[in-house]
């Protein structure tokens, strides 16, 4: 009787196609910005360790302004490189045949790495922020509402005139260039990022991918500073 030899077969993937291209993005309103502050993960880590909580400080509007700030390791001002992409994810509903599982698995928003001090004594959290330019934060005063319709006022940073860079990583395959950028442009007008943006009911933290006459704008601007 003939043995039946056995054959391993490989399981064969296509190859990705993966792709980088960088994209400025311009603010069509300003972006405000809310960072977990030192203080409120402190509290919060003090409560899940049954600490007793002390008298509640006076309200400090320029350490809360400080502190809703994401800072890059240099000093300039960040924001999470993941916002973009989760915006861009949620737009890809308005796009027709492109699904958010699609959108999320076609590419990445890739940043500058920054160390956030942790609640805990010791503990960072590394982050990646993209980098916030074209003008200088300034302190916002907002009046909120707060548990059973408490008013409170909040001290937030915006950025009024703003503009980032960002390195796409993406799955050429799966979504082209023009359509990556398509959906971010997409994601700029309908959700936005940071708070009371178009997702939010807002109408704060719009933007747009930049055109090539605003890049030359922009690199024009650099180099009268420069000189």
């Amino acid at each position: 009787m003939a043995t039946e030899t056995k054959r391993e077969v490989g399981i064969e993937l296509p190859p990705l196609n993966i792709n980088l291209m960088e994209v400025t993005l311009i603010g069509d309103s300003p972006l405000i910005v809310h960072a977990w502050s030192s203080k409120a993960k402190k509290e919060m880590l003090d409560k899940q360790m049954k600490i007793a909580k002390g008298a509640k400080e006076a309200k400090d509007p320029v350490s809360d302004y400080e502190a809703s700030m994401y800072r890059m390791s240099d000093g300039g001002y960040g924001f999470p490189s993941v916002a973009f992409k989760a915006a861009a994810v949620t737009a890809g509903t308005s796009v027709a045949g492109l699904t958010k599982i699609a959108a999320r698995q076609a590419f990445a928003v890739l940043g500058e790495d920054a160390d956030i001090k942790g609640a805990f004594a010791g503990s960072v959290s590394r982050v990646n922020l993209a980098r916030i330019e074209g003008c200088l934060p300034q302190m916002r005063e907002d009046m909120v509402r707060v548990g059973m319709g408490t008013a409170d006022l909040r001290y937030r940073a915006e950025f009024p005139n703003w503009r980032t860079k960002i390195l796409l990583k993406y799955n050429a395959n799966v979504l082209s260039e023009a359509q990556i950028l398509n959906l971010l442009n997409v994601a700029g007008f309908a959700v936005g990022v940071g708070e009371w943006r178009p997702e939010k009911d807002g109408q704060y933290g719009c933007f747009h991918v930049a055109t090539q006459a605003e890049l030359e704008a922009i690199e024009a601007e650099i180099a009268k500073v420069a000189a």
